[in-house]
């Protein structure tokens, strides 16, 4: 059964703060710090992949850009780096579960070839976030297009 992917116009960027060594595979939804902590992850695509109706899973995703973890309602000030989830246009879907590798790149797949039928013009790069809802980790991928 295919995913859900939804078209989402996302009005206010989303703040991270840069995160050191970040690995985005092995979220454990909670740190030593204390309770799950909202993380989200942007990888640029393969230029030869990421507007391919059957693009190869194991080039699609060719580096991760950055990761961070979410900064609050109020980030803070303008002189502090952060990261950011921008607002704009994305295809967008998740899963109530924490989810792996496999099933993530399976689900970027899904909203490429979604975005390409739909005929749209998909930037190149994804956003992976992990947050904790309801007792849940939530994986969610947000693709860009214009």
């Amino acid at each position: 059964m295919k995913d859900e992917i939804l078209n989402l116009r996302l009005t206010s960027p989303l703040f991270y703060t840069p995160k050191e060594n970040p690995e985005p595979f092995n979220y454990t939804g909670s740190s030593e710090a204390g309770p799950a902590r909202e993380m989200l992850f942007c990888f640029d695509l393969d230029e030869d992949q990421y507007r391919s109706f059957e693009p190869d899973k194991d080039k699609i995703i060719k580096n991760l850009i950055f990761g961070g973890v979410y900064a609050g309602e109020n980030p803070g000030s303008a002189a502090e780096v952060l990261l950011e989830l921008p607002q704009g246009d994305y295809l967008f879907a998740q899963k109530r579960e924490l989810m792996g590798r496999e099933e993530i790149i399976g689900l970027a797949l899904d909203i490429q070839q979604e975005c390409l039928w739909q005929r749209l013009n998909p930037e190149r790069r994804i956003y992976l976030r992990y947050l904790f809802e309801d007792g849940k980790t939530v994986t969610q991928l947000f693709r860009p297009y214009s």
